[in-house]
Parts: structure tokens; C-alpha cells; sequence
């Protein structure tokens, strides 16, 4: 059966955007009667499944996109020479947690929090478009109240944030692993 043009549309506009892909933006491109991307996306992931494709859809970030299979990840870098891993000190580590598990949240909470200054850790952050500027406080001073961004939720492969894990499982994995004694790798 021949593929439908708004099918063509869509893994076209998929093909092209170098951010997630949302039904508001496939609205805006349609005049009328724009297709219920989710639909489109079942049949275009259906069809990459079935025909052993190099590359499927990847929910994430409040869109969708079109990303090759892990399998292949290897060639790729090969290809373009480089890690394409996101780096960050334990520093910006901690502070991007605080803020993504407090947000919104201000400077002074999170300096309370992590012990020092971090306003170094915030500009590279913002550099990284990890982190923006939510808004400010009602309090003294109306200090500028840091968030989380989209591009954080697809660096880290959430489609929201409440998929992050819950801070009670974190503090259970903690414990689990607190009695446990070291592995040792006896062929290091």
C-alpha cells in the first residue's frame, strides 16, 4: 500500500529538525487538517521496525525524533570524530540535580545546598543550554530562579521530567548498594 502524503510530511519534517518535532509544529505547517502526529509516528516506527532500519523515533523532550539505532553508534562517531557525550564536572553534576529535583529554584538555595559558589557551574550550564532563567522570587533582593530546559530532558533521554527517578528510589539504591561489598575485577 502506498504511503500516505501526510506520512511524507512528517518523516520529512522529522528528517530536518534538529529538535524534537511537536504536534504544534506539525499544526503550523499543515493548512488544514493536520495529522494527529502520534498516529503518524505508530506507523512511521511500525514501518522502520519491520524493514530493519538503521534508524527509529525516540520519544523525548515533549516531541519526537529521528535518531539511528544504538547499534550503529560506533561508525557514526567514527565518522564524524567525536565522542558526542555530554561532559560535566561533579560540580555542574551536582548543581544540575539540585536544580532539576528543586526547580524552580535560586543561587542561594543551591549554594546552601551544595556548600559553595556556584555561579561558575551556572554559566557553563547556561553555555549548555542545560539550564534557564525560570523567573524571580517574591523575596529579598528577587533572586533569579533557575530551571531546567528541554534540551536537559533530551541530553539525559526523558520525555518529562517525572520521569526522572524519585528521590525515595535514589535513596534506596543507596542503601541496597551501601551493603553490599566492593566488586573487585580479578582480571585487571
Amino acid at each position: 500500500m502506498p504511503r500516505s502524503e501526510n506520512i511524507k510530511i512528517v518523516e520529512a519534517l522529522l528528517f530536518s529538525c534538529m529538535d524534537p518535532l511537536t504536534q504544534a509544529q506539525v499544526n503550523a505547517v499543515f493548512d488544514i487538517d493536520a495529522p494527529l502526529l502520534s498516529d503518524v509516528i505508530g506507523a512511521l516506527q511500525e514501518e522502520y521496525n519491520n524493514n530493519d532500519y538503521a534508524f527509529m523515533i525516540l520519544e523525548v523532550a515533549g516531541g519526537y525524533q529521528l535518531v539511528s539505532r544504538p547499534e550503529y553508534e560506533t561508525y557514526i562517531r567514527r565518522l564524524i570524530h567525536k565522542t558526542g557525550k555530554l561532559i560535566l564536572s561533579q560540580a555542574a553534576l551536582e548543581t544540575l540535580a539540585i536544580i532539576a529535583y528543586k526547580q524552580p529554584v535560586s543561587r542561594v538555595e543551591i549554594e546552601s545546598i551544595r556548600g559553595v559558589d556556584s555561579s561558575a557551574v551556572l554559566k557553563t550550564l547556561f553555555g549548555r543550554k542545560l539550564i534557564l532563567i525560570k523567573g524571580r522570587d517574591a523575596g529579598p533582593g528577587r533572586p533569579l530562579l533557575y530551571a531546567t530546559t528541554t534540551k536537559y530532558l533530551e541530553h539525559f533521554g526523558l520525555i518529562n521530567l517525572s520521569d526522572m527517578p524519585k528521590m525515595s528510589e535514589i535513596t534506596e539504591l543507596i542503601d541496597t548498594t551501601k551493603d553490599r561489598p566492593p566488586q573487585i575485577d580479578a582480571f585487571k
